[in-house]
């Protein structure tokens, strides 16, 4: 069989423990037999990060944005713990939130749906999409433990200009605080993103902060995307969609009552809050697409879930697990069909969304991973091992690409 020819390369980074084999066992069963590549290749393993003072992770945003697409696996963010477990030099950041922030994209998250999964949520029919802003707030965060009492301020000194002080809190003892920040730059792309997907895909439009309380900071949020779909208010009314500005919590509460088909744009830290909220809702982490797309253009596909620490101490032991690879493998689709469609090779996309079909319809026969099971209608006698998964996913796959 004549393997599909991807015209430009793609920006691959590998990850760490569960989900770095996952990535190997896609690449190697579902990806490498049936495509022919080149990938520029980055090993965001935390150990590497590590040996590189995680330049390897700049250099992998750079990538990006000069090849325009890349797919990433799942990476550890170390915290003491993590530290003291793999001898790190320091906590490094979150390989997500630095190439997050070196592109300045909004994050789409996606739920996979498959007809006899069905989701937590009851009222659930259609995706919820969640949109999150990916620059500042507590990932761009200055903070600091208060030791003795003393002041804390915020102060702004403009440029040739005047200083302005705004009193935090006088500490009378210990205690902790917190700066953060945001650009109107950033926060309108956001804005003009979401207001984009949700015309082009043709679905409501809901955004949520907390502007009751943060009279500034949030309440600016809301300003610039009223702004902006202000400016194409039109094009709304033509596709029959509607735009809600909704406090967080109300819509945390009415997005259990809905059916679906909407958009839900989020703050960065909220973004991360629920979208593992609506993926869990929806029946897995493992089930849940992501791409971070940039103003000019960028793509960066990946698993939306961790590392799955807890299956990879059993693989250590040399015990099979149950690892959902849905995700991971979307990720890899997703990639190729953005490449496919920036290069103008509709087999690329072709493949992409045949590989889809092939997980879906596995699904479907009944072959699952053990998350899905409690879910599934009818429930099949046994769960499958992540390489059964996959070994099932791969023959769907290539009786289709002989078909």
């Amino acid at each position: 069989m004549e393997k599909v020819k991807v015209k430009s390369p793609l920006v691959e980074m590998d990850g760490d423990e569960m989900a770095r084999v996952v990535w190997r066992l896609v690449k190697e069963r579902l990806i490498l037999p049936f495509v022919e590549m080149e990938t520029k290749y980055f090993d965001l393993g935390i150990m590497n990060r590590d040996a590189t003072e995680d330049g390897v992770t700049l250099e992998a945003a750079r990538a990006i944005g000069l090849y325009g697409v890349g797919v990433k696996c799942a990476t550890i963010t170390p915290d003491s713990e993590r530290m003291r477990e793999y001898g790190l030099k320091k906590q490094w950041p979150s390989p997500n939130a630095t190439i997050r922030s070196a592109l300045d994209g909004t994050v789409f998250r996606k739920p996979v749906l498959v007809s006899n999964v069905s989701p937590i949520v009851r009222s659930w029919k259609k995706p919820i999409i969640i949109g999150r802003h990916a620059y500042g707030d507590i990932y761009k965060a200055v903070e600091l433990v208060v030791e003795e009492p003393g002041k804390v301020e915020i102060v702004y000194t403009e440029h040739g200009g005047e200083t302005v002080r705004l009193l935090v809190h006088d500490f009378r003892g210990p205690g902790v605080t917190m700066a953060i920040h945001n650009l109107e730059a950033s926060i309108r792309s956001f804005a003009r993103s979401c207001v984009r997907y949700a015309l082009d895909e043709g679905v409501d439009l809901w955004f949520s902060m907390k502007d009751t309380i943060s009279k500034k900071y949030h309440a600016y949020f809301r300003k610039i995307f009223e702004e902006e779909v202000e400016a194409r208010k039109g094009e709304f009314a033509k596709r029959g969609i509607s735009y809600r500005y909704l406090l967080i919590d109300d819509a945390a509460s009415q997005i259990l009552r809905q059916e679906g088909n909407i958009l839900w744009a989020l703050s960065n830290y909220d973004g991360d809050v629920f979208s593992d909220l609506v993926a869990s809702g929806f029946g897995s982490l493992g089930m849940m697409t992501s791409v971070l797309v940039s103003p000019d253009g960028k793509y960066e596909y990946e698993a939306a879930h961790g590392t799955v620490r807890r299956h990879y101490y059993e693989h250590l032991k040399g015990n099979p697990t149950s690892t959902n690879p849905v995700a991971s493998i979307f990720a890899w689709t997703g990639a190729l069909k953005k490449r496919g469609e920036l290069d103008g090779t509709p087999e690329v996309v072709a493949f992409g969304e045949r590989l889809e079909r092939a997980v879906v319809e596995t699904i479907e026969g009944g072959i699952a991973t053990k998350d899905l099971i409690p879910l599934m209608n009818p429930k099949p006698e046994r769960f499958s091992t992540t390489e059964e998964f996959i070994e099932a996913v791969a023959r769907r796959l290539g009786s289709s690409s002989h078909g």
